[in-house]
This record gives structure tokens, C-alpha cells and sequence, in this order.
């Protein structure tokens, strides 16, 4: 049931007519037949713990609405009870055996690695839990949530696995309108489906079969191979990663729900700051909301804000995954954050940042910063991304670049054209979707029809899943 397989928008297509049936009839009943196949497409994700989401959603619901029964220093303290208890079930199965292996190292002792299946979106609509809760704490979500729209927000498939991380009243609102669903949402819905398969499935998936064999085994690879392999990681994360956002935020504009964008073409950002305003904008937003902002965020002198923002980002790091690796990646940033808004107090902020000269060495010095803490990214261990480094930097032979040409001409035409995409205007991209949403249906169908093939002609034997899908 991944979204980038046929067999999904098969069972799409009929969802689909039964959904705009009951969305015209019954609010109540169009809600239970979505929230039932969001459940049903769980369980066929996470077959082993396929009631952990619901009986989680009953739970947090329930304790959200005895929370808001509660006044003062009780119901702060319900506050960091219920936060603790939805965290609970993604603290064991995600951090489980990193607690453990963090033991054995600090006690030197051998305690067994449990065997533990982290389940697919449990990071998500944890995230997701959370936000509900702390808007009700705060009594900024106003209309109350039954517990069958509270799992419809929590469960709601297009946004289970890999999020965007969508705030309650968002969704809410949406899901309590009785308009009937506009043909331009649902066009605009099936432009960034397209985009989301022609990202993932003919750019992430072709560009990642070299990147895997060149971060798996750099010692057979050139220092130049090694360069080009760092670069096609860098667009390989980004296509697969806002093209799994595209598909899901496309599908959930078909079935009527408006959701904000996840990405804004990061890699025209000029230093860090911005490259958080445009990647992954939903995950900084929640990080900037429910945990920069109360550790002070720039309230509390400069020296506090910069541990803030380095503590956040070691967070956000650690939350892409159990090991040393995500957590130094997020460190990196955080170091990367602090030494930015530093010399921008210092001189930056009297450079004149509209000049071309400005610019460009502004964006060639974030675009190398970023991909180099992607290596880090990429790696499984510190010691294999120094042998990287350590090759890419002293084994770099120019009389091998036309050689590398000569033999992956297609890949390197992949993803030159998509870093030439990347670098259109943000208007320009609009520009082609409006085009798009004023033709003909069968024209749409028929590019439709031409992106499926594309997607066909560049599939490899096996689908390949979401890089986010294990986060």
C-alpha cells in the first residue's frame, strides 16, 4: 500500500467514488468510512501492532478531555503526563535498542538487542498526538474534537506514514465544512500526485542505485565518483522525500482537504536559517513551536538562543533516527545555525544580500555545508564516513570524469535536469500548474497516463520504499 505502486491507486479510484458518495450524503459517515480505511491501511503497514494506533488515539483523547476539565498547576501537570504517555510507545520502539547499546558502552556490558519492529508513522502521528494536546492545553483549538474526528486526524492516511505533520484545527475545520469539493483542488490534487511520481519514481529511485553503491562501498569508487555520488544523495533525499509529500498532500486535496507544502525548493537557500525555513517545513515548524519556543526561543539573550536552536536541531536529529550518526547530523546543524545567526549580528546583516556577488557565495557556501553533513547522513558509522571523505578528497582523479560520463550518461542527465528544475522561480512552478488545471480533462489524463509510464520505464524489480518511511 505504498503510494508510489499502481496497486494503491487502484484501491485509490475506488476509495475515491465511494468517499465523494458519502461526502455529499453524511459528514458522520463519510468520517467512519475514511477513519476505517485508515485503519485498514495501518494494519496492512504494521500487521504485528496494527491496534497500537487506535488504542493510542482512545487514550490520548481521553486524558486530552479530562485535561481541559482541569485548572492551573493541575492541569500543566496533566499537560506533561499525557505528552509523556503518548511518547511512550515511539520512545520503546524506536529507542529501545539505542538505550540499550548506550548502556553497554557506558557499563561495558553485553545486554542482548531486543528484537523490535519500529512501526511505519508512528513518529508522525505521535507528532501529531502531541500538537493536539498542547493546543487544547493551551485553549487555542476552540471546538472540541469527538473521538471519531480525533482519529480521523490522527489516522488520516494520506498524512499516517510520513506526515506532513498537520495541525488539529487545520483538519478540523476542513473535516466540519459542508461545501462540496472544488474540481480545482481536485486538479491541483492530481498536478502534485504527477510531481510526486516523477520525483520518486523516475528521479529519487534511478539517482539511488549508484548512491547506494558508492556509500556502500566508497573503496571501490574515485574521489570525483564519490563528489557526484554526495551531490546525487543530495537531490536523491529531496525528491524522494518532498515527492512522497507531493502524492500525499496531492491525494488528500483530492478528497477535498487543503494541506500546507512541506518543501520550498531548499536548495535556493542562501545559509542555513532559510535551508529550515524550506526543508521539511512542517517537522521545523512543530520543532519551532512546541520546543524552541518554550525553551525561550530569542527571548532570553543571545548566548540562551543559540544553545536553543542547538538543542533543537540535536533533537530534530535525533528524532530521524536511534543512532550516533542522526544525532551528530543534527548537531552539525545546530553548529551550522549558531555560526550563521552569530555573523549575521556581526557583519552579515550590513552586506547587501540582493547583490549577485552576495548571493553566490552565500549559496555555493550553505549548498556545500548541506551536503556535506548529508555524508554523515547517509553513513551508518562515523569511521565509514571518514573513509569516504578520505577518499573523496585524496583519490580525486580528474582523467576519470570522462569515463564516469561515458558510462552513466543517463544518470548524469537525471540529475542535471533535476537540479536545472530545482533552480525555476517559485512562480514559475505555479505558472505551469495553473496551465495544467486549465485543460482539457482527457489532456490531464493523458499526461497522467504518460507520468505512470514514465515511472514504469525507470521502475527497477523490486518498489522501492520512502527513505522517511523509517523515521
Amino acid at each position: 500500500m505504498l503510494f508510489n505502486t499502481i496497486s494503491f491507486y487502484a484501491v485509490f479510484i475506488v476509495f475515491l467514488a465511494i468517499y465523494a458518495i458519502l461526502h455529499r450524503t453524511s459528514r458522520t459517515l463519510m468520517k467512519l468510512y475514511v477513519v476505517l480505511f485508515s485503519l485498514y491501511f495501518f494494519s496492512r503497514m504494521n500487521p504485528e501492532v496494527s491496534m497500537l494506533l487506535p488504542l493510542t488515539a482512545l487514550l490520548s483523547w481521553a486524558m486530552t478531555r479530562r485535561m481541559n476539565e482541569c485548572k492551573g498547576a493541575l492541569r500543566k501537570r496533566w499537560l506533561w503526563f499525557i505528552v509523556a504517555v503518548e511518547l511512550l510507545p515511539l520512545l520503546y520502539f524506536k529507542y529501545t535498542n539505542f538505550g540499550i547499546d548506550l548502556l553497554n558502552t557506558l557499563l561495558r556490558e553485553n545486554f542482548p538487542i531486543q528484537d523490535i519492529i519500529l512501526p511505519v508513522g508512528i513518529s508522525f502521528y505521535t507528532f501529531q498526538a502531541i500538537s493536539h494536546t498542547v493546543e487544547v492545553y493551551h485553549r487555542r483549538l476552540r471546538l472540541k474534537m469527538d473521538f471519531l474526528e480525533y482519529l480521523f486526524y490522527i489516522s488520516f492516511f494520506p498524512l499516517l506514514l510520513s506526515g506532513p505533520i498537520t495541525r488539529p484545527a487545520t483538519m478540523l475545520q476542513q473535516m466540519r465544512e459542508d461545501e462540496e469539493v472544488n474540481p480545482r483542488l481536485i486538479y491541483t490534487g492530481l498536478w502534485l500526485v504527477m510531481m510526486g511520481v516523477l520525483k520518486k519514481c523516475v528521479v529519487a529511485d534511478y539517482l539511488a542505485q549508484f548512491n547506494n553503491w558508492a556509500f556502500e562501498s566508497p573503496e571501490l569508487y574515485t574521489g570525483f565518483e564519490l563528489m557526484m555520488a554526495t551531490v546525487g544523495f543530495g537531490m536523491q533525499i529531496y525528491c524522494d522525500f518532498s515527492g512522497y509529500s507531493d502524492m500525499s498532500i496531492g491525494i488528500a486535496a483530492m478528497m477535498g482537504f487543503r494541506l500546507r507544502e512541506n518543501f520550498n525548493f531548499p536548495y535556493q537557500s542562501l545559509n542555513v536559517s532559510e535551508f529550515w525555513r524550506r526543508w521539511h517545513i512542517s517537522l521545523s515548524t512543530w520543532f519551532r513551536d512546541y520546543l524552541y519556543i518554550p525553551l525561550g526561543g530569542n527571548r532570553m539573550g543571545r548566548v540562551r538562543t543559540y544553545f536553543n536552536n542547538f538543542l533543537t536541531m540535536v533533537v530534530a536529529g535525533l528524532w530521524h533516527g536511534s543512532t550516533p550518526m542522526f544525532v551528530l547530523w543534527g548537531a552539525m546543524h545546530g553548529i551550522g545555525l549558531v555560526v550563521h545567526k552569530w555573523c549575521h549580528r556581526l557583519f552579515l546583516h550590513r552586506l547587501p544580500s540582493h547583490r549577485w556577488w552576495v548571493k553566490i557565495p552565500s549559496w555555493l557556501l550553505c549548498q556545500m555545508f548541506i551536503l556535506f553533513t548529508w555524508i554523515f547522513f547517509r553513513c551508518t558509522t562515523v569511521s565509514s564516513a571518514q573513509d569516504f571523505m578520505y577518499r573523496m578528497f585524496t583519490q580525486f582523479d580528474a582523467q576519470c570524469i570522462p569515463a564516469f560520463i561515458a558510462q552513466r550518461p543517463l544518470w548524469i542527465a537525471i540529475l542535471l535536469l533535476s537540479m536545472l528544475v530545482h533552480c525555476l522561480r517559485e512562480r514559475w512552478f505555479y505558472r505551469l500548474q495553473e496551465r495544467f488545471i486549465a485543460l482539457h480533462w482527457t489532456l490531464k489524463s493523458i499526461l497522467f497516463l504518460l507520468v505512470l509510464q514514465l515511472a514504469i520505464e525507470f521502475s527497477t524489480n523490486e518498489v522501492q520504499p520512502f527513505l522517511y518511511y523509517k523515521f
